[in-house]
Order: C-alpha cells, then sequence, then structure tokens
C-alpha cells in the first residue's frame, strides 16, 4: 500500500527514506485539529514520515514566527497567513484547506431550544447567566456580531472570556448554571459531554477560512504533506470534522 500510494504524493522512496531522519514540524490554528490529526496520521502511515503537530491561537501562531519558532509547514486563517506572506515568512502562496464556521453550546442538562434567527440568539444571550467565548477569531466576530444586534450592553456584564477555544468549552464543561458558550463547531463537537446546540443562524454566520503554506527552505517531505492536506483521504477527515470545503 505504501509503495503504491507513493507516486500520488509525488515524492519518491529515496526522498521519503531521507526525509524519515528529520521530524517534519506543523503549527497550526487549533480549529482544524479534529480534522487535521487524523488527516496527517494517515499520511505518517503511508510515508513513514514522522510529524510533530502543534496547536495555537492565530495571535499566539504569530507570535511564535516572530520569536523565532521554524516550522516547516503553517495552518492558519488567511488574515494571518496574509500577513505572514507579506511579512516573507512564507514560501509561496497559502493553499486553502477548509472553512468552519461559529457553533454554539451548553451542557446536556440545560433545556434550551435551537437558536434559528436573530430573535432567537437575542433571547439565548439575554436569558444566560453566562455568555462564554475566546479571544480568537470565533470571538472577535462574535463582538461585532453582539455589537450589530445591540447586545453589547447585555454581554458586557455576563462575558467569560478565554484564550482558546478549548478553555472556553473547559469552563462550559465544569461550570453551573444558564450558561452559553460559543466556538469554533470543529471545536465544540470535539467535547462530546457537551450538547451542541448547531451552528449560528445563516444569515448570522461567519466562516473561517485556513490555508497551509511552507516555510522558506522547508524539505521535500514537507511538500508532500502539503499536497496529502489537499488531497481526498484528508478531505474526508476534514468533512468528518466539520470542516467545509473552502469557497
Amino acid at each position: 500500500m505504501r509503495r503504491r500510494l507513493l507516486p500520488l504524493l509525488g515524492i519518491s522512496i529515496t526522498v521519503t527514506r531521507q526525509a524519515r531522519a528529520a521530524e517534519l514540524e506543523v503549527m497550526s490554528a487549533g480549529a482544524m485539529e479534529p480534522g487535521l490529526a487524523p488527516a496527517v496520521q494517515a499520511f505518517r502511515r503511508v510515508s513513514g514520515q514522522a510529524v510533530q503537530l502543534r496547536y495555537a491561537t492565530a495571535p499566539a501562531l504569530q507570535q511564535a514566527l516572530a520569536d523565532g519558532e521554524a516550522p516547516q509547514l503553517v495552518i492558519g486563517p488567511d488574515s494571518l497567513m496574509t500577513g505572514l506572506v507579506r511579512a516573507g515568512r512564507l514560501a509561496g502562496q497559502p493553499l486553502p484547506l477548509g472553512r468552519v464556521g461559529v457553533g454554539m453550546a451548553v451542557r446536556p442538562d440545560l433545556a434550551i431550544a435551537p437558536v434559528t434567527d436573530a430573535e432567537g440568539l437575542r433571547q439565548l444571550v439575554t436569558g444566560a447567566q453566562a455568555v462564554v467565548f475566546n479571544r480568537a477569531s470565533s470571538g472577535l466576530y462574535l463582538e461585532r456580531l453582539f455589537e450589530r444586534l445591540q447586545l453589547t450592553p447585555i454581554v458586557a456584564s455576563k462575558a467569560r472570556r478565554y484564550r482558546t477555544g478549548a478553555e472556553v468549552m473547559s469552563h462550559l464543561l465544569h461550570g453551573t448554571g444558564r450558561e452559553v458558550g460559543f466556538g469554533a463547531i470543529t471545536e465544540i463537537r470535539m467535547v462530546r459531554e457537551l450538547r451542541y446546540l448547531g451552528p449560528l443562524p445563516a444569515e448570522l454566520q461567519s466562516y473561517t477560512t485556513y490555508s497551509a503554506a511552507l516555510t522558506p527552505g522547508a524539505p521535500a517531505a514537507a511538500e508532500a504533506l502539503l499536497r496529502w492536506l489537499s488531497g481526498p483521504e484528508a478531505r474526508a477527515a476534514f468533512d468528518a470534522a466539520g470542516i467545509e470545503p473552502a469557497r
């Protein structure tokens, strides 16, 4: 199986064997983890290449690169990747992998109806004892959305903000009372102990597109991984995780 699939990766057996001596390092936004982890695991099985995955928020990724971190492949939201291209930290144009919307979650013991429109969201936020969301991409969008819906004064007194989506989910898991959390759909679906209320209503939804790019001097094995992530096996893993095709 490995010898049959290697030509599809565009690399030779010789290159793959050489690449095994050096572990590839990939830094990615956390919202991609549910789909990226199985996609990269499949690449490891097929190629024999060692790959280390590290996840962080977009600001943390930017800071890590500024501090001298040197991954061979970076995956992040388009806003981050555009800045990295301008700064000369990426080799070539980023390749879109997929997009992730914003969803809502509560603890399973709360009797809360699904939200289908703006009025439903207003009622959800107004009736909540705490509104929990992050300070990363989805959280910044929610700030604008709450302002647009004139909910900012209501949210201000009950907002619980965290650095990452994982911290938001942890708060919900261990919290009390009528709390509602917002975050990347992929991160919500990772926590099966919570109840996923669904995505934001279509007219209120915001998608973050995530792209991948090599860094200067990345080896052939990193190029092979990038091609794998744009192929059908990775697409299947992304679909299963709720990462939609980029548009």
